[in-house]
C-alpha cells in the first residue's frame, strides 16, 4: 500500500473534476468457486484500489463532493472472524492507513445513499462488471438491474481515465517490479521448451513464479505450440520439434500492478530458416514501433507503421504482393495480424477496459477504425508522458481465415494464397514488450529486456 497522502491526493484531485454530488466506489465481494466458503483468490476492484487502497472484500467508499468529505463503509471483524483469520484491524484503523477519517458500518452506506437520493443529489458510479455488483447497485439505488448501465456517470469515467492513464512515480516503480517478474517467467519458459514436454508442465511452473513473490498472474496464461490461436488457453499438447511455442503471460505485484509480455521460441532451442524469416519480420515491427512511440503522436499511427512493416516483410518472402500502403488501407494485412498493436496497462492488464475501451483508447480527435485489422486496436489516441502500454505485433497463419478468404476471393491482388497455404501448421509469432512513454520517447519497463533477438533466444534456451 502507498502512503496515505497518495490516496488522499488522488481523491482530492478527483473531487475537483466532478462538479457536485456523491462519488460511489464499491469494492468487490468474495466469489465462491463451488460453495460459499470456498472462494476464488480475491481480487479487489482496480478503481477502488486506486482511490482507497484497501485490498479486502465487502467494503465501499464515498467521496462527497459537496461536503468535501470521504467515507469508508465496512463492518469490523467479529470474534469468529478473528478465530479463523487472526487479529484484524478495525475499519477506523484501516481508514487511517488511506487517509479516511470517516469509517462507518456497511449498513450506513444505504442510509447515506438514500439521503442523497431524497435530496435529489447526483450519485456518480462506474460501470459494474460483476453480476453481484449490478444487483447491489439495484438494492442501493433503486434502479432496475437492466437499466444500471444507463445510469453510469460518463463524467466520472472520463475523470478516472484521465487520472489513471498517467502513471506516477509510485506506480512506475510497481510496474517495473511486475516487468522483472515477467522476465523470470519468460526465461523459465524458454529453458523448459524442449520436445516431449507438455505445455501444462511449463504453465504450472511459470504460474508459480509470481505466486512465490506474493502476487499472481495478471491474466490466464497463454502458452501453446499452436500460436495461430490468439488467446489459446489449452495446455494439453506435447511440444514437438519444428514447432514454435508462444508464451503470453505477465505478473501482478502484491499491489496488483501488472505486466504483459509475449515471446515465441523454437521448441528445442534452434530456429529453422522459415521460423527465423517470420520471426525477424515481427521483431522488426516491434522495434520500429517502439522507436516511433513518443508523446504527441497517436498510437494508431504507430500501429499503422507496425502493420506496414509486417506487410513489407511478407512481400519480400513472396507471401504478399502489390502496393504496401493500399494493402494496409484496405485491410489485407489482417490475414496475418488481425489484432491491434497494443493496449494501456496498469492496475488492470488491459487498463480500465471495464470503463469502456473507447473512453480509454480513443477521444474526440482519434476515432476507432471500422475495417478488420484496425477495429480491434484498443489504443489509438495521442500518447502522453506517463502512459504505460504494450507493443505486441504478430504474424499468424490461421487455417480457417486463409480458407475463407481464398474461397471468397478476397485481396487476391495482395495475397499469394498458394504460398500462404504452404505455411498452414506454422502457428504464429507474437513479440510483446511493456512500454513507458517518457518526456521525449519511451523505454521498455524492467531492469532487462526479455531475450528477443534470435541469438539471445537460442543462447537462453541452450545455456
Amino acid at each position: 500500500m502507498f502512503d496515505a497522502k497518495v490516496y488522499s491526493e488522488r481523491r482530492n484531485r478527483l473531487r475537483q473534476k466532478i462538479n457536485n454530488g456523491i462519488i460511489l466506489f464499491l469494492g468487490n465481494p468474495e466469489s465462491p468457486m463451488n460453495y460459499p466458503s470456498n472462494t476464488f483468490h480475491f481480487r479487489q476492484d482496480s478503481s477502488f484500489l486506486y482511490y482507497f487502497g484497501l485490498d479486502m472484500p465487502n467494503i465501499a467508499g464515498i467521496l462527497d463532493v459537496d461536503e468535501n468529505k470521504d467515507y469508508l463503509f465496512g463492518d469490523n471483524f467479529d470474534l469468529d472472524d478473528i478465530i479463523w483469520m487472526g487479529p484484524q484491524p478495525s475499519m477506523k484503523e484501516l481508514g487511517k492507513t488511506v487517509g479516511v477519517k470517516n469509517a462507518e458500518p456497511y449498513g450506513h452506506l444505504v442510509e447515506k445513499l438514500h439521503d442523497a437520493i431524497e435530496k435529489g443529489r447526483k450519485i456518480h458510479f462506474l460501470p459494474p462488471y460483476r453480476g453481484e455488483t449490478i444487483l447491489l447497485l439495484e438494492d442501493l439505488l433503486g434502479i432496475n438491474q437492466n437499466l444500471i448501465q444507463s445510469y453510469v456517470s460518463k463524467d466520472l469515467i472520463k475523470a478516472v481515465v484521465a487520472m489513471r492513464s498517467i502513471k506516477d512515480t509510485h506506480e512506475i516503480e510497481e510496474l517495473e517490479k511486475a516487468a522483472n517478474i515477467a522476465y523470470e517467467m519468460h526465461v523459465t519458459a524458454m529453458k523448459m521448451a524442449k520436445p516431449g514436454t507438455y505445455e501444462r508442465e511449463i504453465t504450472g511452473v511459470v504460474e508459480g513464479i509470481p505466486v512465490s513473490q506474493g502476487g499472481m498472474i495478471s491474466f490466464p496464461i497463454i502458452l501453446t505450440q499452436n500460436g495461430e490461436t490468439l488467446h489459446n488457453h489449452y495446455h494439453g499438447n506435447k511440444l514437438e520439434e519444428g514447432k514454435m511455442m508462444l508464451t503470453d503471460t505477465g505478473a501482478e505485484t502484491p499491489m496488483h500492478y501488472a505486466s504483459d509480455c509475449t515471446r515465441t521460441v523454437p521448441v528445442g532451442g534452434k530456429f529453422n530458416q522459415r521460423q527465423k524469416d517470420i520471426y525477424q519480420i515481427v521483431l522488426e515491427a516491434n522495434n520500429k514501433a517502439r522507436e516511433a512511440t513518443k508523446p504527441g503522436i497517436t498510437y494508431l499511427s504507430v500501429h499503422t507503421l507496425a502493420v506496414k512493416t509486417v506487410v513489407e516483410g511478407l512481400k519480400n518472402l513472396g507471401l504478399m504482393k502489390g502496393d504496401v500502403n493500399a494493402a494496409v488501407e484496405q485491410g489485407a494485412h489482417a490475414m496475418f495480424m488481425p489484432h491491434g498493436l497494443g493496449h494501456m496497462m496498469g492496475l488492470d492488464v488491459h487498463d480500465m477496459e471495464g470503463l469502456g475501451e473507447d473512453y480509454v483508447g480513443y477521444d474526440e480527435e482519434t476515432k476507432r477504425g471500422s475495417i478488420f485489422g484496425f477495429s480491434g486496436l484498443r489504443l489509438g489516441r495521442k500518447l502522453q508522458p506517463g502512459f504505460v502500454l504494450t507493443n505486441e505485433p504478430g504474424t499468424y497463419f490461421i487455417p480457417e481465415l486463409i480458407k475463407r478468404w481464398k474461397e471468397q476471393g478476397k485481396f487476391t491482388e495482395f495475397i499469394n494464397y498458394d504460398k500462404v497455404e504452404s505455411y498452414i501448421g506454422f502457428g504464429g509469432v507474437r513479440l510483446e514488450d511493456d512500454i513507458l512513454v517518457t518526456q521525449d520517447g519511451c523505454r521498455i519497463l524492467g531492469d532487462k529486456r526479455i531475450p528477443i533477438t534470435p541469438e539471445e533466444v537460442e543462447e537462453t534456451m541452450n545455456g
